[in-house]
């Protein structure tokens, strides 16, 4: 159960931002997470959008190098100690995760994480032994 992340290369130049967000938004790709990561020249932009196939001819269309990645998104009560309990969950099993990112939703007292682990089948079958369901693309789409 895996929902599909694009990372998208923008130069890490003023404005390279705000031209790759005008790309999406004229062309209806509404945004659901997202993370910036720099490097000295370039950063990464990690999305998850309502439309990958959208969004993926869009950016192509446009001239951007761009990449699809099947990440976790788990959905956890919005509360302390819950990202704690994934994690806890995550380590006791060694699971390794590379890096993650949060995002929230209209759903009152809920919170989301993307996680890109090594393993995307062990991490989710860890968590739904522990009551922690990941989400899959349909789902996603309709936060």
């Amino acid at each position: 159960m895996t929902v599909k992340q694009i990372s998208v290369f923008l130069e890490n130049r003023p404005g390279k931002l705000a031209e790759f967000t005008d790309v999406l938004s004229e062309n209806n790709v509404d945004l659901r997470a997202l993370s910036l990561a720099e490097a000295e020249d370039f950063g990464i932009a990690r999305i998850i959008v309502n439309d990958v196939y959208n969004a993926s001819t869009v950016l192509k269309d446009a001239g951007y190098v761009f990449s699809v990645t099947k990440v976790l998104a788990v959905e956890m009560p919005d509360e302390p100690g819950a990202l704690s309990r994934v994690m806890r969950i995550l380590g006791n099993q060694e699971v390794n995760l590379e890096y993650m990112y949060a995002f929230t939703s209209r759903k009152k007292g809920t919170a989301y994480m993307i996680l890109r682990v090594e393993d995307n089948q062990k991490a989710a079958e860890v968590l739904k032994k522990e009551g922690i369901c990941p989400i899959c693309q349909d789902e996603l789409e309709e936060l």
